[in-house]
């Protein structure tokens, strides 16, 4: 791509040759089982055509077929090539060790939290908020239920727009802000994406019935069972400088994109690049969007759900709550947040037929987006769970294409199986 045309669509060039800055996993890659010739090359091609387009200056990928990771690689740079970089910037290279910001694919792991407090009995998902958190029940949210929080029926989808960023960060004064707040509905009958404020009234609930932080919750039952690295909400002070950068890339959005952007996440796609790069966000707990780690980890989450909550022999929950957990709640409709159809089970975004946000024949499949670009899936009808991560935060622009061409080649290099050969004994449809 000429330079000017970097210029104007945002983007970093992209050299012939991508092998230098390719990174493969050689020691954790299996071979695949049971694929067409050359599935697992096809999707890996798929992804470089994506990183040609200049909008994600880093990229990992990670897939587990029949539980085998057949693809574990990354490409391009976690820190020093985005498009606004000065010349001469120290690049580093992207592994597949880099942690990465998942943004609101963090929602899925925070809702198999409160699934699974539900399975031992510390909450009930139907219950009230204000059963647990009596202040919540301020100006007519007192039957607003947790599994209405968890499917994006709750009502309150934004913080008020005069919030300040810094707030995010500051868990006292969020919660002050989303009990005053009145719900637009208490039913539960709309979807409106709830971008932030969902995972804090969640947190808020956990930490009430545990007595516990939600960050010990997760690490007592989901990263150290499950042998994580990373896998935390925020990240470690030492560690920020391991954390890859995020860049807004791509065409500023015009209106009417601009103004989706912000009444889903509060700022334009600048201010979320600046607070998302920002160290008090890279530091801080916000379960709805800053869970950090790796795409071989949430690859590695997302597999532990297609074993029916089972991890290298060791039960992380039951296979009943993985059921519960992945079950549509509510019929497909226009989410009131984001503007586009989308079927929500209580946490997770759900595939359909003949096409879905997971690809064609995909009505099985359940899983996460993360800043639109980032896709984090599992399909029991095809046994793949898959992870693509990337730093650059593109909204609308000339990548669409490939990116939606590389759910297309997931779908259609690793088929269906036959339905007694399904994962949890069958499609979870």
């Amino acid at each position: 791509m000429h330079r000017l045309a970097r210029q104007m669509f945002n983007v970093i060039p992209a050299p012939e040759d991508l092998a230098p800055i390719t990174y493969i996993d050689t020691n954790a890659e299996q071979p695949s089982v049971d694929l067409p010739e050359g599935a697992v090359e096809s999707v890996w091609r798929s992804v470089e055509r994506l990183y040609r387009t200049g909008v994600h200056p880093g990229l990992q990928l990670s897939v587990r077929h029949r539980g085998r990771l057949v693809l574990n690689r990354a490409i391009g740079h976690s820190h020093g090539n985005g498009p606004g970089e000065p010349a001469g910037a120290e690049k580093t290279p992207m592994t597949t060790d880099s942690p990465i910001c998942y943004f609101s694919a963090s929602k899925a792991v925070t809702a198999l939290l409160m699934h699974i407090l539900a399975e031992d009995g510390s909450v009930n998902l139907m219950d009230p908020v204000s059963y647990y958190c009596p202040e919540f029940a301020q100006n007519g949210k007192r039957t607003i239920t947790l599994h209405q929080i968890l499917s994006h029926r709750g009502g309150i989808p934004a913080l008020p727009r005069e919030t300040p960023i810094d707030t995010l960060w500051d868990n006292d004064e969020i919660w002050r802000l989303l009990c005053a707040a009145r719900p637009v509905a208490v039913d539960g009958g709309k979807v409106a994406y709830h971008a932030i404020t969902g995972g804090y009234v969640l947190q808020r609930v956990l930490e009430k019935v545990t007595g516990e932080s939600i960050e010990t919750f997760l690490d007592k039952h989901i990263r150290q069972p499950m042998g994580m690295r990373w896998f935390t909400y925020g990240i470690a002070p030492e560690s920020v400088s391991e954390l890859a950068t995020n860049y807004a890339t791509g065409p500023t959005p015009v209106f009417p994109v601009s103004w989706v952007v912000n009444r889903a996440l509060g700022g334009d796609i600048n201010t979320v690049e600046e607070v998302s790069n920002d160290p008090r966000f890279q530091e801080a707990v916000i379960p709805s969007a800053n869970l950090c780690g790796t795409a071989e980890e949430i690859g590695r989450f997302f597999q532990m759900m297609l074993n029916g909550g089972v991890w290298e022999g060791r039960r992380i929950c039951n296979e009943m709550t993985i059921r519960r957990a992945v079950q549509q709640f509510g019929s497909l409709q226009i989410d009131r947040t984001m503007m586009v159809p989308m079927r929500f089970s209580a946490g997770f975004m759900l595939g359909g037929d003949p096409v879905g946000l997971w690809g064609p024949n995909s009505r099985g499949a359940f899983g996460h987006v993360g800043l639109i670009n980032k896709l984090c899936w599992a399909d029991p009808t095809r046994d793949i769970s898959v992870s693509l991560l990337n730093t650059g935060i593109p909204i609308l622009g000339h990548h669409l294409p490939a990116l939606a061409r590389f759910v297309y080649t997931v779908c259609h290099r690793f088929p269906r199986l036959p339905e007694a050969s399904q994962p949890l004994g069958g499609s979870l449809a």
